[in-house]
């Protein structure tokens, strides 16, 4: 019979009834209740609000309930109190009551928060009065933002105060809407900046855009409604407007009619609550007019109070009392008045008792759709949710229903273990189950590397050529796969144009280019993917690839490595901004890549060393190596020679300073004579140059050698000497101009030179006349000169032993007039030394550095007295080398030593010391002979 018997039925609320706080005695607390004659009720602000209390003097209160059941009350009007409105979020009280018989109902405004005399403070009165026509206040309403008031009658009228309607001053009141049937209800309803009024009467609705001037309004429907049957939901159903009629429930917006619910029966109260529509209703369905006959006292019939989620269809909560006054709520729960005074708390349950008491009896229907809902409803967290929709998928898999499951499934990514879900889909007729789970797995970015690869081969194996592009062609941004994962499962499935396509969309430059030289076999294509490398990246597939290139494409890959070592720049701006200078690579580590290309690498080298002449050492290296390679191995005698110009060019380019060995090596292992003499020459190795003369009989070449490099290396000639004088043949020419130049530089004693020669058969003593008889001309002119020299010293040494002997046994007379030193005459005090210099006194102090020495003789007897000095210094250090020759082991080590110090030097003696006396003593004997006179004038 009513709709709503088909909905699922809940207790998701505890009732209790309000009990008095317990005594002293910690005995039984008794039900709380209210005085009779309750008329009117609202709660806010935490308080419950009651009016129309009857009390002792006749006088009508307004009664506050707080938390803790201690009631308050002020007098607010004369007879009685007949509507509250308690707003949310001010502490501002509006009621509506008679202070004088008849009609003459009265607004005040309250502002609990101040006080006048112990009450809340009045802060406005005005009657409620329609035009001049009093008529019975039916519904009342204040909107949150107290700028607007709206009071229905039961004449149909609405009056409107917009402004502050705690001010007289600040608003302004006038009728809104006349009707000819009671206005039963009224909802403000506020969207953004815009304001809407629903009006409900017993026989229809209608809505006012308030935020606009002359108040436009739109019939909504046809029908109405009782008092207290018509209220507003809450954003969760979008704000609607709620009107309860005996056949159903209708939501309005304010400018339609949303849902309707067939819940039968008739409604005395509805309210919203948290999400949740509260309906109290009875089964007898008067007319709503009836209400207006009279203020008789309602039936106590048994009343049913439904609380409804309109979101998931069904009843949370139902249950029957007495007599239904009205249904607060406040305190975070629901409070029922009962007719006999009393009070009955419904307290919602938390959620996850919710849940649990739910479940099992959804779960055991299999009504999972309805568990879920309820869930969302409630905000369970993911985990909750996660359980719900894999006990679901579940139970839709074990019912065959694959498709379903995996739908429920894919609703728990991220919370349940893929692998459970994937190992109920391995089986091949369940891979586009497996697939789709396994997108949604990707496109949530929760995918692994083993997920990309089974999804893939998914693909494979399916042929889907179409879903495969569309997973992979998928902007950057989105990307939920592992890439590397994917080209490799591509490529071992064939997929090649996919793989190069995701390796070069997400620049996996080394995966591209396997793929391309290794399967698709396109060098040129993968030579032109280098070259648009950034500098570092082209540089190292370079050295990994280029051998491979080199084979296939050799002469598109020598320009691209001659580009790449000079000034590189990619092909396609992949270096990024800023990058106006090319970059270089090293050359020389590029050489093994020319691996069986010569003529390439030739190309590449010789570009090298003309743009870049600072080129690395290898280079050059490598590029001489190859042209004496071409060099020896030509026939041609022209291109030979030409390859023999260019050798030696590069070799005396001066590159090869720094490796001059290596170069020589190279030379001779080509047996290339110039460039092996040129690098002789230019190493300063002339003995070597000579001996390779030798070794191919050059004989004029010898000379030539000698000639030139004699003068740096004076052996030159002895040992072209003793060359031709080992050799058989006639050598007679060769041998005299060596002895010329023996002779002339006097290179060689007489006797080694004969020595020399006498192992020559074919040399005959005609060979050597001229040179000896020569030689022995110079030595008897030696020793005459010698001769002379000698006589001369002994002249002069008697003549100096004269000079002593006189000097002992005769006085010595000063007779010079004139001053040694300044030439001017003699004046006293002077000076006079027994060498026959005299000087001034003063001149002899200025410049003398000896008090006992002659200035004049000093230089040259200081000459004599080194010379002496080391003569016997000498004759010390050759016992010393005796001693050393005699006991080292490598005696020629030793000499070599004494060379070096100029031991051997030849050194020409002045004099002959006397038999008996040494330097020292002569010395001695000098200074005592030495006369000093000096006279001073008296």
């Amino acid at each position: 019979m009513a709709a709503y018997l088909q909905w699922r039925r809940f207790v998701f609320f505890d009732r209790e009834t309000v009990r008095e706080p317990s005594g002293p005695d910690g005995a039984g607390a008794k039900p709380f209740a209210l005085p009779p004659g309750i008329a009117v009720c609202d709660s806010g602000r935490g308080s419950l609000v009651f009016g129309d209390i009857l009390c002792g003097a006749g006088r009508r209160q307004i009664w506050f309930l707080p938390r803790s059941l201690q009631l308050s009350s002020f007098q607010a009007y004369k007879l009685r109190v007949t509507h509250l409105y308690q707003l949310k979020q001010h502490s501002i009280l509006v009621s509506i009551g008679e202070d004088e018989e008849g009609i003459n109902p009265l607004v005040k405004v309250w502002n609990l928060e101040k006080r006048d005399g112990g009450n809340p403070l009045c802060t406005r009165i005005f009657p409620a009065i329609p035009g001049n026509k009093p008529t019975v206040v039916s519904c009342l309403t204040v909107h949150e933002n107290l700028n607007f008031m709206a009071i229905g009658f039961a004449d149909g009228s609405v009056v409107l105060t917009k402004g502050d309607i705690t001010r007289d001053r600040h608003s302004k009141t006038q009728i809104l809407h006349e009707g000819s049937y009671p206005v039963t209800g009224l909802a403000f309803r506020q969207s953004g900046k815009t304001t809407h009024l629903f009006v409900v009467t017993t026989e229809n609705i209608q809505s006012y855009m308030l935020s606009v001037k002359d108040y436009p309004h739109l019939e909504l429907d046809t029908h109405g409604c009782g008092l207290r049957c018509s209220s507003l939901s809450d954003p969760s159903q979008d704000l609607q407007f709620i009107v309860a009629g005996n056949e159903c429930v209708y939501l309005y917006q304010p400018d339609e009619r949303g849902p309707c619910f067939a819940f039968e029966g008739q409604k005395l109260i509805v309210h919203w609550y948290r999400g949740y529509l509260i309906i109290v209703s009875k089964d007898r369905k008067p007319s709503p007019k009836s209400e207006f006959a009279g203020n008789e006292a309602q039936n106590s019939d048994k009343q049913v109070l439904n609380i409804y989620d309109l979101c998931n269809k069904f009843i949370a909560y139902s249950s029957i009392f007495d007599d239904i006054v009205d249904v607060l709520a406040e305190w975070g729960s629901l409070y029922v008045l009962t007719r006999d005074g009393k009070i009955h708390v419904l307290q919602e349950k938390d959620t996850q008792t919710k849940l649990e008491a739910c479940k099992f009896m959804l779960f055991r229907k299999n009504l999972f759709e309805m568990a879920i809902n309820l869930a969302k409803s409630h905000h369970l967290d993911s985990d909750g949710l996660s359980e719900i929709f894999r006990q679901y998928g579940d139970h839709l898999y074990n019912k065959g229903n694959h498709d379903g499951a995996i739908q429920q499934y894919i609703r728990t990514i991220g919370k349940l273990e893929p692998s459970y879900v994937i190992r109920k889909f391995l089986d091949a007729q369940r891979i586009h189950n497996l697939t789709a789970y396994l997108q949604m797995l990707h496109l949530q970015s929760l995918a692994n590397a083993d997920h990309t690869t089974l999804l893939l081969n998914c693909y494979t194996k399916l042929k889907d050529s179409s879903k495969l592009e569309e997973f992979i062609k998928t902007s950057e941004s989105e990307v939920h796969f592992d890439v590397e994962t994917a080209i490799k499962v591509l490529r071992q499935a064939g997929y090649y144009s996919h793989a190069v396509y995701l390796a070069e969309k997400h620049e996996h430059h080394e995966w591209y280019l396997k793929i391309q030289l290794e399967d698709i076999k396109n060098y040129q294509e993968a030579l032109h993917y280098i070259g648009k490398l950034p500098f570092e990246q082209a540089e190292s597939n370079m050295k990994r690839y280029g051998k491979i290139l080199m084979h296939h494409v050799p002469n598109e890959t020598t320009e691209l490595l001659k580009i790449l070592c000079t000034d590189y720049r990619p092909s396609g701006g992949n270096e990024g901004p800023g990058m106006l200078e090319g970059k270089k690579a090293n050359s020389e580590e590029f050489i093994p890549v020319f691996a069986n290309n010569s003529r390439e690498l030739k190309a590449f080298l010789e570009h090298m060393t003309e743009v870049q002449a600072d080129s690395p050492q290898g280079v050059y290296d490598t590029l001489l190596e190859l042209r004496l390679q071409n060099w020896a191995h030509e026939q041609d005698e022209q291109i030979k020679e030409k390859l023999h110009n260019e050798a030696l060019t590069l070799l005396k380019s001066g590159r090869f300073k720094t490796v001059f060995d290596k170069a020589l090596v190279l030379c001779q292992m080509h047996n290339f004579k110039d460039g092996v003499l040129y690098l002789y020459e230019q190493g300063k190795l002339f003995q070597q140059i000579m001996h390779y003369h030798m070794q191919n009989e050059q004989y004029k070449k010898v000379i030539e050698v000698c000639e030139l490099y004699g003068d740096q290396e004076a052996c030159l000639w002895e040992q072209a000497l003793g060359y031709f004088a080992r050799k058989e043949e006639n050598c007679k020419e060769y041998i005299a101009a060596v002895l010329k130049h023996i002779e002339n530089k006097n290179l060689m004693p007489p006797l080694l030179v004969v020595q020399t020669l006498a192992h020559n058969s074919t040399a005959t003593l005609s060979v050597i006349k001229d040179y000896l008889v020569n030689k022995l001309q110079k030595q008897s002119r030696q020793i005459e000169q010698d001769e002379q020299r000698i006589q001369k010293y002994r002249e002069e040494t008697t003549r100096i032993r004269l000079e002593i002997e006189e000097l002992k046994a005769s006085p010595k007379i000063f007779q010079k007039t004139k001053c040694s030193i300044c030439t001017s005459a003699l004046e006293l005090p002077s000076v006079h030394f027994l060498c026959g210099h005299s000087f001034h006194q003063h001149c002899f102090e200025s410049y003398s550095e000896s008090d006992s020495e002659c200035p004049t003789c000093m230089p040259e007897n200081r000459k004599v007295m080194d010379m002496i000095r080391a003569q016997e210094q000498k004759r010390d250090l050759h016992d010393q080398f005796q001693h050393q020759l005699k006991c080292s082991n490598d005696g020629f080590s030793v000499v070599a030593d004494y060379f070096g110090r100029g031991v051997f030097n030849k050194l020409t003696l002045i004099t002959d010391l006397p038999s008996g006396k040494t330097a020292t003593t002569i010395e001695a004997g000098l200074q005592r002979e030495l006369l000093i006179h000096t006279k001073r004038s008296t």
